[in-house]
């Protein structure tokens, strides 16, 4: 419990820091015959910052839980 804990903790400030990321892909915008088009299109994939703060609230819960099994 406590590793997963901390992971979660770790997840939740790195998801509160870096809120999505963009990537770029290749896609054939037209295609005649044997000639192909293709475009460069970048793409974002983002998360709202409350993610972060779910998941470190996820980790304190889960290292409370820890000390108090112990």
């Amino acid at each position: 419990m406590k590793t997963l804990g901390i992971v979660l903790i770790v997840l939740g400030i790195a998801a509160f820091i870096y809120t999505g990321f963009t990537y770029t892909s290749k896609e054939t915008v037209a295609e005649v015959g044997p000639i192909e088009v293709k475009a460069e299109r970048e793409r974002t994939i983002g998360w709202p910052p409350i993610v972060g703060v779910v998941l470190v609230v996820g980790g304190i819960i889960m290292l409370l839980i820890d000390k108090k099994s112990r």
